[in-house]
């Protein structure tokens, strides 16, 4: 399982959700509950993607390091990741 920071924008239209630790990994929602969902499976495809062509992830920022600003709030969003590296090499 991995854990990284996001950053939940709240604005009237809805949530976006920015990782600032992975570059291009974003999403957006209605509510907090589907934020969250959605957050979740954008990170999981960053990781798999990442995993799958041998870019390395970062390390992830401590929570309590992230910058906040206006109506923003940091979310600790884990996931768990399977790529076919890993699969491939439980197969025999």
């Amino acid at each position: 399982m991995r854990a990284y920071a996001a950053i939940f924008d709240y604005a009237e239209d809805g949530i976006s959700v920015e990782f600032p630790d992975l570059p291009g990994c974003l999403t957006c929602a209605e509510s907090d509950d589907e934020a969250l969902l959605n957050a979740e499976e954008a990170l999981r495809g960053w990781l798999a993607v990442s995993d799958e062509s041998g870019v390395h992830a970062p390390e992830p920022t401590p929570l309590e390091n992230i910058s906040l600003s206006g109506r923003q709030r940091a979310v600790l969003v884990t996931a768990h990741t399977v790529t076919r590296r890993s699969l491939s090499a439980a197969v025999y």
